[in-house]
């Protein structure tokens, strides 16, 4: 059973902080290991990244190999249902049609002084998007990272997907393909990550990586940020539902474990402000996990992470979740878009019963690639502005620099930076002397 917690209780502040600080993350220090495969994919390239494909996904590569031929894909592809391409390409066109509508504006504009501002924007070159592998892959996340790649105008998106044991997901490579992937690597782990941001041979290295990945994979990217960018480091998925007593228990129920099946550390919260509708809910989920095909991993994720949370109005249970700031918000109640406007920090929000956080995993549109472990207080879900970057312009007339040039030689001045103030100073002296 998960915890229950009352507001109203002595002992509710000490127990909450400590479901805030749950440590869910089941990593190893893999630090030092993936520090090593980095340096050893530097060193020696190809040669290292097939060794180590080979070491851990039991198959073996060469250098012409490391990527899925045409052909190959072609191949996997035809293995598709016409059901399962009606999908994905259903969910491909939702969330390409949510994304295009983030395309960040140039702007230019003469200011008072004469001088003329703006910014542009401008992609990232190259980008590598880390897939898990195997038939626990998710063509899904393929979309939700290429999708908004390829909006933004990357010239150049690569994949990286495990094979272990030569095992392959005809879906992923359908939804790459989908998605204007232009190469797709069998590799993975931290020598994939190692071979995106520094390149081998084979291999071109890339501006940009994201995607998600297990422990070794999280560690990789936070060694490589700084020669590349990267999304976020992503934990276990969480999910916060927000009901009131006018709710199907059994809908509430399953909309928790749709998150709690995805990993044992997942974590999935019911606030409510009615404690027999709490109870309803917990019942309905112990008699959804009789059956659950991912009943050991959810069962287990609810037990040890689950909780169910009362408060005395949803204004209190407002406070409670923007404290959590979790990654996936449901708001189940009479009115969410109120309530909605109490909210400061979730990844995203999910208004009304009918709105279940799974539509936007698949097909909703807005992306599903979130801030974990509290990080929405700082940080948002992935999005065309992820994979472009910002360029100001500024442009000087001589009335402009007239205007302004003398306050910036004096803050030169009184930073100590003579050339500085030196270099506002000759077109200042140019000015006045009428020489232009």
């Amino acid at each position: 059973m998960p915890q229950f917690l009352d507001s109203l209780d002595p002992g509710f502040e000490s127990q909450f902080a400590h479901l805030l600080t749950m440590k869910r993350e089941d990593s190893p220090d893999v630090d030092a290991i993936v520090a090593d495969i980095i340096a050893q994919v530097r060193a020696d390239g190809d040669a290292s990244v097939i060794a180590l494909t080979e070491k851990f996904d039991r198959i073996t590569l060469t250098p012409e190999t490391l990527a899925f031929s045409a052909e190959e894909i072609a191949a996997e592809i035809a293995k598709v249902s016409p059901e399962d391409r009606a999908a994905l390409e259903l969910a491909a066109a939702r969330i390409r049609a949510y994304h295009e509508r983030q395309r960040p504006v140039d702007e230019s504009w003469i200011d008072e002084s004469g001088a003329q501002l703006g910014w542009r924007w401008t992609p990232v070159s190259a980008a590598g998007l880390y897939v898990p592998g195997g038939l626990a892959s998710y063509p899904s996340s393929v979309l939700m990272n290429a999708i908004p790649a390829q909006v933004a105008g990357v010239e150049r998106l690569v994949i990286a997907v495990p094979t272990p044991d030569g095992i392959t997901n005809p879906l992923v490579l359908l939804a790459a393909q989908i998605a204007g992937v232009d190469t797709i690597y069998r590799i993975g782990g931290a020598q994939a990550i190692a071979a995106l941001a520094y390149g081998t041979d084979t291999i071109q290295p890339v501006d940009k990586i994201t995607g998600p990945g297990n422990a070794f994979v999280a560690a990789a990217k936070r060694r490589v940020f700084g020669q590349v960018g990267i999304d976020m480091i992503a934990g276990p998925s969480e999910i916060l539902v927000i009901a009131d007593k006018d709710n199907d228990p059994d809908w509430i129920a399953v909309d928790l474990l749709s998150q709690a099946e995805h990993d044992e550390s997942a974590q999935s919260i019911l606030i409510t402000d009615d404690a027999d509708f709490g109870k309803a809910v917990a019942l309905a989920v112990e008699k959804r996990l009789e059956t659950l095909e991912r009943r050991a991993i959810a069962g287990a994720s609810w037990k040890e992470f689950g909780a169910i949370i009362k408060v005395k109005d949803m204004a209190e249970a407002a406070t409670l979740s923007n404290r959590i700031a979790p990654e996936h918000l449901e708001l189940c109640v009479a009115d969410p878009e109120a309530l909605s406007e109490q909210i400061t920090h979730a990844g995203a929000i999910f208004l009304g019963a009918w709105t279940p956080e799974a539509i936007g995993d698949y097909v909703g549109g807005p992306n599903h690639v979130l801030p974990t472990a509290r990080s929405a207080r700082f940080s948002s879900g992935l999005s065309v502005m992820d994979f472009v970057k910002r360029t100001t312009l500024a442009k000087m007339t001589p009335g402009a620099l007239a205007a302004i040039g003398p306050a910036a030689e004096r803050l030169a001045q009184s930073e100590s930076l003579e050339a500085h103030g030196l270099s506002v100073r000759a077109r200042l002296d140019k000015i006045n002397s009428g020489g232009i």
